[in-house]
C-alpha cells in the first residue's frame, strides 16, 4: 500500500513528508486506514535524543483510524472496526499484564522501533526498512500494527478526538486517576499545562479535587488551564521562589503535584510542594540523562512519596473506551484540547508549532 508518512532521519529535529510502502499485515497484525494523529512532545522528543530511537524512523503513536486489512490469526478485529493506538504492546501474558499493569507489559520493552517480534511492515521509496515509533508509526496514512497494540472503540465519537486517547489525554488523565488515585477535596498541583497537563488537570476535576493550581510559563497556556478546570493558576516566570508560593497559595503543601514537563529540577519542585504524607507523581519524560536531587530525610520524616506514572498506569482496552464514554457524556474535553489542525504536508509545521508552544495539541488530519 503506498502511503504519506513522517519519517525523522536523524538530522536534529527534522522531519520530512515522504511517501512509503506499507506492507499488507502479517500473522497477529492489522492495517489501518488512519484518520488522525496527535502531534504529541515524545514525537518532538525523538528529534531531539530525549527519547533516542533509532533513525530512520515513522513518528506518531497518538492515532486513531479505521481497520483496512486484517492479518491471519486475527480474531478480535475485523475490517471497518474503528480504533486508536497503544503505544504500549499488551502481550495479556507476562506478570504486568496478569496483575492488572499492562502499561508496564515485559514484551513492550523489547520492541521500541518495530512490532512484536522485530518486525517491520514499511519501507521507503527506494525499498529501504523504515522503523517505527513505539511499535505504532501512526503518523502516515496508512500503518501495519501489530493487534495488541491496537484498541477497538465504539463508533461514537470523532475519530480525530479518539486519537488524542491514545497518548497525551490517557498520560494525564491516568496518572490522577489510574496512579494517584486522588481523592475528593484534595489539592493539586499540575506543573506544565500542555496536553499532557490539561488532562491531569481534567483528572483532577473528575477525582473531585477542589484546588486545583496550574504551572506554566505561558500566558496562553494558563488561560487554557483555566478552562480544562484550573481554579488557579501560577505564571512560574514571574515567581521568584516557586515553591515557597505554591506552599503559600496551597495553606502549607499540596496533597499532590504532577509533573507534566519531563525535567529533574521541576519534579523536585513538585515534590517539595507537597505536604507532609504528600505524594509527588512524575508523569513528564526526561531526557535519558537528566537527573533529580531531594532531600532523602524527607522520604522518611514527611512521608511523602515520589512516584511515577508511565502511560496513565493504563489498561488500554479498559481505559480507552472507558474515556470515549466520558467524553460522550459531556465530561471529558476532547475538543477543545485541538488546538490546530494540519494535512500531513504541513507535518514541519505543526512540529514548529509544537516547539514554540503553540498549541494544547496540534493534529494531523489525514
Amino acid at each position: 500500500m503506498q502511503s504519506k508518512a513522517v519519517v525523522f532521519r536523524g538530522e536534529n529535529l527534522t522531519v520530512h513528508v515522504e511517501d512509503i510502502l506499507v506492507d499488507p499485515p502479517g500473522p497477529g497484525e492489522v492495517m489501518i486506514k488512519m484518520a488522525a494523529c496527535g502531534v504529541c512532545h515524545s514525537d518532538l522528543s525523538v528529534t531531539n535524543g530525549t527519547l533516542p530511537l533509532p533513525p530512520p524512523i515513522i513518528l506518531g503513536h497518538e492515532g486513531a483510524g479505521v481497520i483496512a486489512q486484517v492479518g491471519p490469526g486475527v480474531a478480535d478485529f475485523q475490517v471497518g472496526d474503528h480504533v486508536i493506538s497503544s503505544f504500549v504492546n499488551t502481550c495479556g501474558k507476562c506478570r504486568y499484564c496478569v496483575t492488572g499493569r499492562a502499561n508496564l507489559c515485559s514484551v513492550a520493552i523489547g520492541t521500541p522501533g518495530t512490532l512484536l517480534g522485530g518486525h517491520l511492515r514499511t519501507r521507503d521509496a527506494s525499498g529501504q526498512p523504515l522503523n517505527v515509533m513505539a511499535g505504532c508509526g501512526v503518523m502516515a496514512e496508512y500503518a501495519t500494527l501489530h493487534e495488541n497494540s491496537v484498541v477497538k472503540i465504539e463508533p461514537v465519537a470523532p475519530l480525530d478526538r479518539c486519537a488524542l486517547i491514545g497518548c497525551g489525554v490517557m498520560t494525564g488523565w491516568g496518572a490522577v486517576c489510574n496512579t494517584a488515585k486522588v481523592e475528593a477535596g484534595s489539592i493539586c498541583v499540575v506543573f506544565g499545562a500542555g496536553g499532557v497537563g490539561l488532562s491531569a488537570i481534567q483528572g483532577c476535576v473528575a477525582a473531585g479535587a477542589t484546588m486545583i493550581v496550574a504551572v506554566d510559563m505561558l500566558a496562553n497556556k494558563l488561560e487554557m488551564a483555566r478552562t480544562f478546570g484550573a481554579t488557579h493558576v501560577v505564571d512560574a516566570s514571574k515567581s521568584a521562589n516557586l515553591v515557597k508560593d505554591l506552599r503559600k497559595l496551597t495553606d502549607g503543601g499540596a496533597d499532590y503535584a504532577f509533573e507534566c514537563v519531563g525535567h529533574g529540577d521541576i519534579v523536585a519542585q513538585a515534590y517539595a510542594t507537597v505536604r507532609k504524607g504528600g505524594t509527588a507523581i512524575v508523569v513528564g519524560v526526561a531526557r535519558p540523562d537528566n537527573t533529580t536531587t531531594i532531600r532523602t530525610a524527607s522520604l522518611a520524616f514527611e512521608e511523602k512519596t515520589l512516584k511515577g506514572s508511565y502511560y496513565g498506569s493504563t489498561r488500554p482496552r479498559h481505559d480507552f473506551p472507558r474515556l470515549v464514554s466520558l467524553y460522550q457524556a459531556g465530561k471529558l474535553k476532547l475538543d477543545e484540547l485541538i488546538t490546530q489542525r494540519y494535512s500531513i504536508d504541513q507535518a514541519p509545521q505543526a512540529f514548529d508549532d509544537l516547539a514554540q508552544g503553540r498549541n494544547a495539541r496540534g493534529v494531523i488530519i489525514f
